[in-house]
């Protein structure tokens, strides 16, 4: 068989102009790009992203992601673990398997066949039924396996008593900010990526890594919104103890 023969058996993998990929210090992959995005092989994924298409996960394809976005709609046939998914419509087809933590579109259609764990509208939501539930989550058995979620884990009861609670006010509303201004195209590169990795650390609660970084990635932005710049006021107030 020639050569040309041989590569003719192999699929033609196109990245369009615009498209960004990066592989954080967990070794977990984050894309974005600007058109439609189809995911045919299973993956741990940081962020996930089409900025003005949609993303389809396709059948027997494991998906593990902490955020996927979507400017139009996101199609699960596989399944999907994540901690949050934006998108226009969230569609479940036949045998569907998602758990979201925290869902945001204005439209969630769901086959028969289909299941889904989580959908809580907001983090208020969330946090208000973790809260109410605390104890029972105590009695949880040590051997569940959450490695698979990380932010999960991050907001778990084991962590929550070890942050006083205006410290941790102060996190979440840094996350949040950051969470909103992450997407805003006038980051230059450097600016963008630095925040991204400061809002992996919160996302993990490392206080550590956050405590070491938050500085050094505020100082990388020339021209920060007010937005940003209040993010950076929180979490100077959560660390002035320390």
């Amino acid at each position: 068989m020639s050569a040309a023969a041989e590569q003719a058996n192999f699929p033609t993998m196109i990245i369009p102009r615009g498209t960004e990929i990066r592989v954080n210090h967990q070794g977990q992959l984050s894309i974005k790009t600007p058109g439609n995005l189809v995911i045919q092989n299973s993956g741990n994924y940081s962020e996930i992203e089409s900025t003005n298409g949609s993303i389809r996960i396709e059948e027997n394809v494991t998906v593990e992601a902490v955020s996927i976005r979507a400017g139009q709609a996101c199609f699960i046939q596989g399944t999907l673990t994540a901690w949050k998914v934006h998108a226009k419509r969230i569609t479940l087809e036949d045998r569907a398997r998602a758990f979201i933590m925290l869902q945001e579109s204005e439209q969630l259609e769901m086959s028969k066949s289909a299941r889904l764990v989580g959908n809580f509208a907001n983090e208020k939501e969330l946090f208000f039924m973790m809260g109410k539930f605390s104890p029972q989550l105590k009695e949880l058995p040590g051997s569940v396996d959450v490695s698979s979620q990380p932010a999960i884990d991050a907001h778990s009861t084991r962590s929550i008593p070890q942050t006083p609670p205006q410290e941790g006010e102060h996190l979440r509303m840094a996350q949040s900010l950051l969470e909103r201004e992450i997407g805003r195209s006038d980051l230059a590169p450097n600016e963008a990526e630095a925040l991204r990795e400061l809002l992996y650390a919160l996302r993990e609660r490392n206080l550590a890594r956050v405590g070491s970084i938050y500085r050094d990635a505020f100082s990388e932005l020339k021209a920060p919104s007010e937005a940003l710049k209040q993010a950076f006021e929180h979490l100077d107030r959560a660390f002035a103890r320390t």
